[in-house]
C-alpha cells in the first residue's frame, strides 16, 4: 500500500496589477484592463487609492479563483445572471439546511 503524497500548498493570490493580469485568462484580461484604467484615472483625480485597493483585492480574488478551478469566474456569472432572471436558484438548500450545516461544521 502506497502513501498519498500530499497536495502542495496552494499557491498564494496574486496582490499587484501585472501578477494579477498575467493570472488571468484572456477573456478577463480587457475587463481587468478596463477596470484598472477608469480606477486609476479616479485615484489620479480624486488623490485617494481606496479605489485601487478595493480594485485589486477584487481581482486578485478571480485570479486566484480562475487559476485553481479555470472558467469558475464566468460560470459565476452566468449563474448570477439565471438567478436574477429567474429570481430562483434551483440548487440552493433551504435556510434550515443551511444553519444544520453550519451548526454541524461547529460541533453544535
Amino acid at each position: 500500500m502506497t502513501a498519498a503524497v500530499p497536495l502542495p500548498p496552494p499557491a498564494p493570490a496574486p496582490s499587484d496589477p501585472q501578477s494579477i493580469r498575467q493570472q488571468l485568462p484572456p477573456v478577463l484580461v480587457a475587463t481587468f484592463d478596463a477596470e484598472w484604467a477608469l480606477v486609476l484615472d479616479q485615484a489620479k483625480a480624486s488623490k485617494e487609492l481606496a479605489g485601487l485597493y478595493n480594485l485589486l483585492n477584487k481581482w486578485r480574488h478571480i485570479a486566484h479563483m480562475e487559476q485553481r478551478d479555470p472558467g469558475s469566474y464566468s460560470r459565476l456569472l452566468d449563474k448570477a445572471e439565471e438567478i436574477l432572471r429567474t429570481g430562483r436558484n434551483e440548487n440552493a438548500g433551504s435556510i434550515d439546511e443551511l444553519r444544520a450545516s453550519i451548526a454541524a461544521r461547529i460541533g453544535k
